[in-house]
């Protein structure tokens, strides 16, 4: 399993600098993100996730047409979120606008599904975030029913009952989905009874804390009777001909955003020291030189027997220029080596 394992890409369609330091456009980073989907497939990686957000550092408050318009110019990728929020959109909308992105990508569509680590979507369309978990539960198991591709009698609390209700389009293959949890145990054992894939959102700490987590995984899917399904990581990093140069291009963008989201959150300001050690074997960021980042790839599959680690490329105001390189050679050095580390094992 491990020397097959995928490796893709993730972003949220930061709000990035242009080469005289000027913050650009939602819409340039949003046509900057198409180009970048492009490149990723062009270098042969295996899928290209876009996040779901509703706040000003980010572009992306619709990723279906963005990831639509990505399809149009790409061949072999996948083309995903990363996440899709659930709870505060409408199960069988998600369903169709995925069904419909999975017919135009010529069955290349992928939604990872969850709750999301912003709250600023529920307040605006209407949600009351004191049913948090109630929305994600009853919502994930509305779509659960509707990837079934039949039509579907359901009754819950946080919308409209559906008496035999059909949704179109149809898919020509089903549709895959994930579903990204954060690290606890009952949404682990929440994404095994429905029998989705599990993507571990990793972003702070050494991978191998999360070891416990895949294993209650394979245990619950065993206990539900259902076949085994694929575990991924998303994780954030950047890449450089250099650990130095690498370092020094992603930790102005690691800080604003660490900075800027801290403030909302009570967290003390991000420093060069924390970053340093973030970067380090204990910690999430996959920051360096090809090789020092297909290394910490590697541990990080042989650790968790993962079947695709997607790397968050985009990471605050870091410039597309730069983007675009550590996807150029995330896929044409670090994929090489990550795949030939795992086969000499």
């Amino acid at each position: 399993m491990a020397h097959t394992v995928q490796l893709g890409l993730d972003t949220f369609g930061d709000i990035t600098r242009d080469d005289d330091g000027e913050l650009v456009s939602h819409a340039r980073t949003i046509r900057d993100v198409v180009e970048q989907a492009v490149l990723a497939d062009q270098v042969g990686l295996s899928f290209f996730g876009v996040g779901e957000h509703h706040r000003p550092e980010f572009a992306v408050s619709s990723p279906e047409i963005v990831l639509a318009a990505a399809a149009g110019r790409t061949e072999r990728i996948h083309l995903g979120t990363a996440v899709t929020v659930l709870s505060s959109d409408d199960p069988v909308r998600v369903f169709e606008r995925f069904a419909t992105l999975d017919a135009v990508s010529d069955g290349r569509a992928e939604v990872i599904l969850g709750r999301g680590s912003f709250i600023e979507s529920f307040p605006l369309f209407g949600f009351d975030l004191n049913d948090y978990e109630l929305l994600f539960d009853e919502k994930l198991d509305l779509f659960s029913r509707l990837m079934e591709e039949k039509p579907v009698t359901w009754t819950g609390r946080t919308r409209a009952p559906l008496e035999n209700a059909d949704v179109y389009p149809k898919t020509e293959g089903g549709l895959k989905a994930w579903v990204g949890v954060g690290g606890t145990p009952e949404s682990v054992v929440r994404t095994a009874r429905y029998g989705y894939g599990l993507m571990l959102a990793i972003i702070g700490g050494p991978s191998h804390r999360f070891r416990p987590f895949v294993d209650l995984y394979h245990r619950s899917l065993e206990g539900f009777g259902r076949d085994r399904l694929p575990v991924g990581v998303h994780s954030p990093g950047h890449i450089a001909e250099t650990d130095q140069q690498a370092w020094d291009e992603a930790y102005p963008g690691f800080e604003s955003m660490n900075n800027t989201i801290g403030r909302e959150r009570g967290w003390p300001p991000y420093n060069r020291l924390r970053f340093q050690h973030d970067v380090g074997p204990e910690g999430a960021l996959y920051v360096g030189s090809p090789e020092t980042v297909a290394r910490k790839i590697a541990d990080t599959v042989r650790t968790l027997g993962v079947d695709r680690f997607d790397m968050k490329f985009s990471t605050g105001t870091l410039s597309h220029a730069k983007m675009l390189r550590s996807i150029e050679l995330f896929g044409t050095r670090v994929a090489p080596m990550v795949h030939d580390l795992l086969a000499s094992d």
